[in-house]
């Protein structure tokens, strides 16, 4: 897959850009704040339909200008789509897959997938729980389209199930109600804990094997995932049971906090170099190279699932990466698209050899 045109207005400090993209690999070089990670971030919404920067789109907006744009041709395989995206501010935003208009971005299935590698994804290793949460659903969601569904009816319910347990009903009301709320958690909850196994177990398979050779085998990674509902050996029906025994075990805690204790909103994945946890001693370097490892992963498994790979985003992480890492890097690059933001040119003698277009951005105006 891979994206032929990029089309901004108002995005951002773009006010006006149309850019015919390179099948293989595309360099955007420029100084700082010039606009290259914007570049990302609009390619990263014709896929997720939202951006990896941000939660409020009007942010998204030129700041002198009340209307946002992009616009995208996409080649899947041998089907051609075009995806628009329409800003307003304070209205929500318009998504249309060639022409058709979806209800909200949560409809979105555009088929092109994107995996986004960016300095900020050290959060992945440094942050909360919550950061890891946000990785894992968005990276499966893109392989499947169903578990966007159920996260979002899942948040849904979890929305009402909290609120009832703050409302000033009675016990024995809330407690009747609460059945409801709780066989409707247990039941897609126990999907989005299945398909987060699943796609734990093999992102850590692939990530030990690449993370071995970017380490000459001197680290060993494992990605471990936590819940709080015991799944091992479990299958979907006892999973679902042991759901609904916890949530009941656990409701006058919930009824005194007014939230939900127990499911997957409380989920995390735990990042181990040499069984150590990262978080309490990994270098930058270390996390850097997990983070590498991780997304690269990611590449893989979406070729796997999809049959082809995805389009990789590299938001100015070459110079932060040595030699060998680079060159290890630069081997993924001969079947996917990829586009590359760098501050200096020092990144095109690190791939000579690829085919490659080569675009110069400054102040949101891109030269070729």
């Amino acid at each position: 897959m891979n994206i032929e045109t990029i089309r901004l207005i108002n995005f951002r400090n773009y006010e006006s850009l149309n850019v015919d993209l390179n099948k293989n690999m595309n360099i955007f070089i420029g100084k700082n704040a010039q606009g290259k990670t914007n570049l990302l971030e609009s390619i990263y919404m014709c896929a997720t339909g939202r951006s990896f920067r941000t939660n409020r789109d009007k942010e998204i907006i030129n700041l002198k200008k009340n209307q946002a744009y992009i616009g995208a041709n996409v080649k899947i395989g041998s089907i051609q789509k075009f995806i628009e995206i329409k800003m307003e501010r304070n209205k929500q935003k318009r998504i249309r897959v060639n022409k058709v208009e979806l209800n909200n971005f949560r409809e979105l299935n555009s088929g092109l997938n994107v995996v986004v590698f960016s300095p900020d994804d050290l959060k992945l290793i440094k942050d909360g729980p919550i950061e890891r949460r946000s990785f894992l659903d968005t990276s499966i969601s893109q392989l499947k389209p169903i578990y966007k569904h159920n996260i979002n009816r899942y948040n849904k319910v979890l929305y009402q199930r909290n609120n009832l347990l703050k409302s000033k009903k009675s016990k024995n009301e809330i407690l009747n109600l609460l059945e409801i709320f709780d066989m409707q958690l247990a039941r897609i909850g126990t999907e989005i804990i299945l398909y987060r196994k699943h796609f734990i177990e093999e992102l850590s398979k692939l990530a030990e094997e690449i993370h071995n050779k970017l380490t000459q085998y001197k680290e060993t990674l494992s990605l471990e995932y936590i819940s709080n509902i015991d799944y091992n050996n479990k299958n979907k029906i006892e999973l679902e049971k042991n759901f609904l025994i916890l949530l009941k075990s656990t409701v006058n805690k919930d009824l005194i906090t007014g939230t939900t204790e127990i499911g997957p909103h409380r989920d995390d994945m735990v990042i181990k170099i040499n069984n150590i946890d990262a978080r309490s001693f990994a270098s930058q370097g270390q996390q850097r190279t997990v983070v590498l490892s991780i997304k690269l992963s990611e590449v893989e498994i979406i070729k796997t699932d999809r049959g082809m790979y995805p389009v990789l985003l590299l938001d100015d992480v070459f110079s932060e990466l040595d030699e060998e890492r680079r060159k290890y890097l630069t081997m993924s690059f001969n079947q996917t698209q990829t586009i590359i933001t760098s501050t200096d040119t020092l990144t095109l003698n690190e791939i000579s050899s690829i085919d490659k277009s080569v675009f110069y951005i400054k102040d949101g105006k891109v030269l070729k």
